[in-house]
């Protein structure tokens, strides 16, 4: 029934199988049709074994492409992936402009945004230990009379301290305790003049602090305060001014050299402000008034601003202000979209305007004084892109939070080039940067809450302490012993 092979040679391309089923006739006898079965059960039998050895040769591939933690050639094939996400081609009449921004690219590995492994960190924060000093009030609780005090973009002071008096990795034996935490509210000085917080007395409070706790107790002195921690939530973080050519001037107070300082403040290159143990943190954003911005906004989630900004844009750079306040950058917006149907751009104060964010597309999140500003948070939280124009900026928790798949980089000299950029990636892949923004994760992690969430801001600040057990003076005597 199965004629046999046949080899033909056809300009060297090889052989072919030709394969022909005949009728069955009498001309063929017992022993003939005994051989033609055989090698009709030998050729299902060969068909059998190649579609399973075919089989499991693409699930052993299809496993082993799954990104794992112990795989480390795909985590740097993923890595490699985010890397190109770093520019983007934006044509114009003339040429082509390479224009820095982010996630401008559809992101086809689902691998590639993964949650942050909480569960892990469960584990570690187990064992980690808080001692949180117990100061007068005049360096903390007295400020709190102010309510702005608890609420204001500076507030992460206070929220990290209320959340570790009720976490679980609060200790109230110092001695069995990784790291102090010195809880003094040097942002909470409002300013009669303008409202806005004034700092120049934060040296010396927490100078003052530290001799407190110095002469009180042993354990500033046994480390050199290298296992306590400090938050420096305002403009150039542990320098503690806003102005930054004075900041850079000063620098970081000697008594603070050796300890941990959570600040908002964060560059990617050197600076004088950052010249010390640091983790980077969110500025505050009330978690309450998300929720009722939340509550509030169109139930069919309509986006009807395409680019917004509301805040301080100098019209007259020839005083102090507009020569030095963010590099001109928000000046530049101002006048090269002001009059721009697509943008949204507003200079008064308005309390709701978070109300229009969460209406918005594309949230402008220009420097100020500083590179950080509150609107980092308030965007992602608010389902709106962030589009950060603050050359070098160091953005906080990327382990948790990853900032290529939810924002837009668009470097200082480019902000020209906004309305360009901004229509490129609403014409390619916006669908899926906001995809990645509605993450609960990645919310989650930019908002202190009392008490503390797993995976919150203030989770996120002890999963970086973790990090640093190597300053706890406990853990090394007991490696030692």
């Amino acid at each position: 029934m199965l004629e046999q092979i046949k080899r033909q040679k056809n300009n060297n391309r090889g052989f072919y199988v030709k394969m022909k089923l005949f009728h069955h006739h009498h001309k063929h006898g017992r022993t003939q049709e005994k051989i033609n079965s055989c090698c009709f059960f030998r050729f299902y039998k060969w068909l059998l074994w190649l579609s399973l050895t075919l089989y499991f040769f693409s699930s052993y591939l299809i496993t082993n492409n799954k990104n794992t933690p112990s795989d480390n050639s795909n985590i740097n094939i993923i890595n490699n992936k985010l890397s190109s996400l770093s520019t983007t081609q934006v044509l114009s009449s003339s040429k082509s402009t390479i224009v820095a921004s982010r996630a401008l690219i559809e992101l086809t590995d689902s691998d590639s945004h993964k949650p942050h492994n909480y569960n892990n960190n469960s584990e570690v924060l187990r064992d980690l230990k808080i001692y949180v000093y117990d100061l007068p009030p005049n360096y903390n609780a007295d400020w709190l009379s102010n309510e702005r005090c608890s609420n204001h973009l500076f507030a992460s002071e206070v929220a990290i301290h209320r959340a570790l008096l009720t976490s679980d990795v609060r200790t109230y034996d110092p001695y069995e305790a990784d790291f102090f935490f010195v809880p003094v509210y040097v942002s909470c000085n409002f300013s009669t003049v303008n409202g806005f917080p004034a700092i120049g007395h934060a040296r010396s409070l927490i100078y003052s602090a530290i001799n407190a706790i110095s002469s009180e107790y042993s354990f500033w002195n046994r480390s050199g305060g290298s296992d306590h921690v400090f938050v420096a939530s305002h403009d150039f973080g542990s320098c503690f001014h806003t102005m930054e050519n004075v900041a850079i001037a000063d620098g970081v107070p000697s008594f603070l050299k050796s300890s941990i300082i959570l600040q908002t403040f964060g560059v990617k290159n050197n600076h004088p402000c950052q010249d010390v143990e640091n983790v980077v943190i969110p500025p505050f954003v009330s978690p309450e008034s998300v929720r009722r911005t939340l509550e509030k906004a169109p139930a069919n989630g309509r986006r009807d601003i395409f680019a917004f900004f509301r805040g301080k844009m100098e019209i007259n750079p020839k005083n102090v202000s507009g020569r030095y306040y963010s590099k001109k950058v928000r000046t530049a917006i101002w006048r090269k979209f002001g009059n721009d149907p697509r943008f949204y751009l507003q200079r008064q104060r308005f309390a709701g305007y978070q109300s229009e964010i969460v209406r918005s597309v594309f949230c402008l999140c220009p420097l100020g004084w500083a590179p950080w500003s509150p609107r980092l948070v308030e965007s992602v939280v608010l389902g709106c892109v962030p589009v950060v124009i603050a050359d070098n900026i160091r953005l906080p928790f990327p382990e948790a939070v990853r900032w290529p798949e939810i924002s837009l980089t668009v470097a200082e000299k480019d902000v020209g080039k906004l309305g360009r950029i901004l229509e490129h990636v609403a014409a390619t892949n916006i669908s899926t940067i906001q995809k990645n923004l509605m993450d609960p994760t990645v919310r989650r992690a930019l908002l202190f809450n009392t008490p503390i969430e797993q995976g919150d801001a203030t989770w996120q600040v002890l999963s970086a302490l973790v990090t640093k057990l190597d300053r706890s003076h406990r853990r090394s005597v007991a490696s030692s012993q």
